[in-house]
């Protein structure tokens, strides 16, 4: 494996036939990194990366064991795109597991979350249900989720800048 996403890049990688894992360490205390997942007034600020130029719509949250999310992309409501899903596990500031609904056969994710000095190791689980869905999923993942991990590691500076 390397050096394990050190020095603020993202490590996506294929752990087996249906399971995608992402790896990074962020500049910021773990309360920090788990309230910008876990906020909708943070989370819109760093999700959708720029480089699609496809801004959030609407984000609602409900961050709790049983709750539910959905997250609208798009220009207006009329060619909006939704993710949603439940989270089936949240456990402050450590561990999420939610559930990706908007697909036939959409992955479960898991992020976990852990303080080293300061510092937030971050990694990003997603099991999918067959390897087609796997395969569909990691060209777009490859791209997005590096970009999107920049813009979260702004955002906690503009964060630790504030407390």
């Amino acid at each position: 494996m390397g050096d394990r996403a050190s020095n603020g890049r993202t490590a996506v990688e294929r752990r087996s036939e249906l399971e995608l894992v992402v790896t990074r360490t962020f500049n910021g205390p773990v309360r920090l990194v788990f309230d910008a997942w876990t906020k909708p007034e943070l989370f819109k600020l760093w999700w959708a990366p720029k480089s699609m130029g496809v801004p959030i719509l609407s984000c609602e949250m409900d961050v709790r064991t049983g709750g539910s999310y959905r997250i609208a992309f798009g220009h207006d409501a009329s060619d909006a795109m939704a993710f949603f899903g439940k989270y089936l596990d949240v456990s402050p500031p450590s561990r999420l597991v939610w559930t990706n609904d908007e697909g036939g056969d959409g992955a479960v994710t898991t992020v976990t979350f852990e303080e080293e000095d300061g510092r937030t190791l971050l990694v990003l689980q997603e099991l999918y249900p067959s390897k087609e869905a796997l395969d569909q999923s990691f060209v777009g993942m490859e791209d997005a989720m590096p970009e999107q991990f920049e813009q979260l590691d702004e955002l906690l500076i503009t964060l630790s800048a504030s407390v």
